[in-house]
């Protein structure tokens, strides 16, 4: 008997997995009959061909300690792959068959794929273009038998060569002439072939199915290549109207086109290029400043990102930025104002806005934020700028009076700007020391959302209000009863509760489609699992159980929690837990089941009562025989031997 027939005899199912994992074990099991050649080398090595969507070399070794090693050709880029785990599985049928694992013949196909590896093809012309276009310096390896050939051929053989080329592949033709154009200054004719070839790109909406691999995915990349060339020769003007061409076709084409992003991103990176021709241009500066706003203006697809980094660029002065402030400026003061102000009407005049204050700060016209900031409030929602404006002035009753004009105006029909503004009310309540009333408000927000997150915002608070056990304990009685001890509860208020009135008042809520329910006891359980109060836990947990709300991820939550303290109990959640994903009859779910069955082992065995394990794991077995997969799953628990 070989060493390896003795380990697999020791092998079992549970090392199997701990090794593999049980999604690769099962998906293993079903390649077993996909393995061919299978024989050990010198140093009981298991080797074999195993057939997937290729034929793939696959090694597997393994120590007396149960430690493995594999090797495969496939391309699985993770840990251990499925053929590994079919090449073991292949040999411990051999030996529970009582057959001999025989020794590799190191002069058939297999042994010779293994002493020399994978054969490589002799040059791959993709490959090295692909090389070539992502890293130049990839050039020199990439084409050497090309630069050599080339090197031995005198001036009327490349003259040839190259004539022959362009006559065979038209864009070799097209380099050649639109090299010259340029190094003869000849861009208008160059300009016409690529403003037809702009046309031509953006003719119809770019597509693309990647379930199918099929669609229709414009290539713009000589386009790139020109737009730079024109670039790199100073034709400033003529790439900027290239651009503009480019920016009008090409939002429509993205607007119409369903390919993931493709023209986009391609349109996006010629973009960029001609933003640095902009500069270089004939426009006067504030012109240059106003050419890219106004494409940022329109900008609905990320076709500009990189205008931000062109507004920033240190050539442009307070000076130019000023003219740019009056034209825009006269903009606003002629774009009507909103009847009704919602995000459809007030959309592109808060796009104005911005850049317009983004061009008072570049200007060094501070002092003007804040005044237009107050003009357009109420118009443009931009309640959250102007706070922050007049806190970044230290202003801040100006400041407050806004954050409440402005809840006052959006807490019904814009939760988010509301939500924003009630934060900055209390983060001015905690710079002024009023730190009661900054808890206040994290009791709002507790009040709104119950939650572990918001229960330790406002203990923080109340703590630093120095009244956390009063709090604690109106909150903790708010989820028993529904009775809110703040002044604008449902229910009415406590006369016990330290903390004052906040300056705002939530409007009527609407009629909610689902009523919170009293107790609120998985609330209540999450703060107790907080503060680590173990044996509440288990109380509150069993008087959810006796309604109809608890769901999986409570009983997830509790059992991890009590498994040391109240192990019985975890047990009987782990327990119910594994019948339910039993019952989807799913593999996905059987695996899930084996992680709590296997919480499920570690607690029987700390607690000696192995005996108990083994019967759930039998009662299993016998309850679900038919279930083929699942007995799989079990027998990586069990202990069960590969050979039994």
């Amino acid at each position: 008997m070989t060493r390896i027939d003795t380990v697999l005899r020791e092998l079992t199912f549970a090392d199997l997995s701990d090794w593999a994992g049980d999604t690769m074990l099962n998906r293993g099991k079903s390649y077993v009959k996909q393995v061919t050649q299978l024989s050990h080398t010198h140093d009981d090595t298991l080797v074999a061909w195993v057939d997937g969507s290729d034929r793939y070399t696959t090694s597997v070794q393994i120590d007396s300690e149960h430690v493995f090693d594999h090797s495969c050709t496939c391309p699985y880029p993770g840990g251990v792959c499925k053929h590994a785990v079919a090449v073991i599985l292949a040999a411990a049928e051999l030996i529970k068959n009582k057959r001999r694992i025989p020794l590799l013949d190191d002069t058939s196909d297999l042994g010779q794929a293994l002493r020399d590896g994978p054969v490589g093809e002799d040059w791959d012309w993709e490959e090295a273009m692909m090389a070539v276009s992502t890293e130049p310096r990839a050039r020199k390896t990439a084409f050497s038998k090309v630069a050599r050939i080339l090197e031995q051929k005198s001036r009327d053989q490349l003259l040839v060569l190259l004539t022959d080329l362009s006559a065979k592949i038209p864009a070799v033709a097209q380099h050649v002439i639109e090299t010259d154009q340029l190094a003869q200054g000849q861009v208008n004719q160059l300009t016409r072939s690529l403003r037809a070839e702009i046309r031509r790109l953006t003719a119809e909406p770019s597509w693309y199915n990647p379930w199918q691999d099929e669609g229709r995915l414009p290539d713009y990349d000589h386009l790139q290549q020109q737009l730079q060339a024109l670039a790199g020769r100073g034709h400033a003007d003529a790439l900027m109207k290239l651009g503009e061409e480019l920016w009008t076709r090409g939002n429509t084409q993205v607007e119409q086109s369903d390919d993931e992003g493709h023209a986009a991103q391609a349109i996006a990176a010629c973009l960029a290029i001609v933003l640095t021709a902009v500069p270089k241009s004939s426009l006067p500066p504030d012109e240059q400043l106003l050419w890219v706003i106004d494409r940022m203006l329109e900008d609905e697809y990320a076709l500009l990102e990189a205008g931000e980094a062109f507004l920033a660029l240190p050539a442009f002065t307070p000076a130019h930025w000023r003219r740019v402030c009056e034209t825009l400026e006269t903009r606003l003061r002629a774009m009507p104002k909103p009847r009704t102000v919602d995000f459809s009407t007030t959309y592109r005049r808060e796009r104005l806005l911005r850049h317009l204050l983004d061009a008072y700060a570049r200007a060094e016209w501070k002092e003007k934020i804040v005044p237009l900031l107050e003009t357009e409030a109420h118009s443009s929602r931009c309640y959250l700028a102007l706070v922050d404006a007049l806190q970044a002035n230290g202003d801040n009753d100006r400041a407050r009076h806004w954050c409440i004009e402005g809840y006052k105006r959006t807490a019904t029909d814009a939760a988010g700007i509301a939500s924003a503004l009630q934060e900055r009310l209390r983060t001015i309540a905690q710079e002024e020391g009023r730190h009661d009333l900054a808890a206040a408000y994290r009791a709002k927000d507790f009040f709104a959302l119950p939650s572990r997150s918001t229960y330790r915002e406002l203990k923080k608070a109340a703590t630093k209000a120095k009244c956390w056990p009063a709090v604690r304990s109106a909150v903790l009685d708010y989820l028993e009863t529904g009775e809110s001890p703040g002044t604008e509860g449902p229910q009415g208020s406590r006369d016990d509760w330290p903390l004052p009135a906040t300056e705002i008042e939530s409007p009527v809520p609407p009629r909610q489609r689902f009523k919170r329910l009293f107790p609120d006891l998985d609330t209540l359980i999450d703060i107790a699992l907080m503060e680590k109060r173990l044996d509440d836990t288990v109380e509150l947990y069993q008087r959810l159980r006796k309604t109809n709300r608890w769901g999986w991820e409570t009983d997830k939550s509790v059992a991890l929690a009590v498994a040391d303290t109240h192990p019985d109990i975890a047990l009987d959640i782990w327990r119910g837990i594994v019948e339910r994903l039993i019952a989807q009859v799913k593999p996905k779910a059987y695996e899930e089941a084996a992680g709590y069955l296997r919480r499920m082992g570690k607690v029987y065995a700390r607690l000696r009562r192995q005996e108990e394990w083994r019967n759930l794991i039998d009662r299993l077995r016998r309850e679900h025989k038919a279930k083929r997969r699942l007995m799989g799953v079990l027998d990586s628990l069990s202990g069960r031997k590969l050979v039994d």
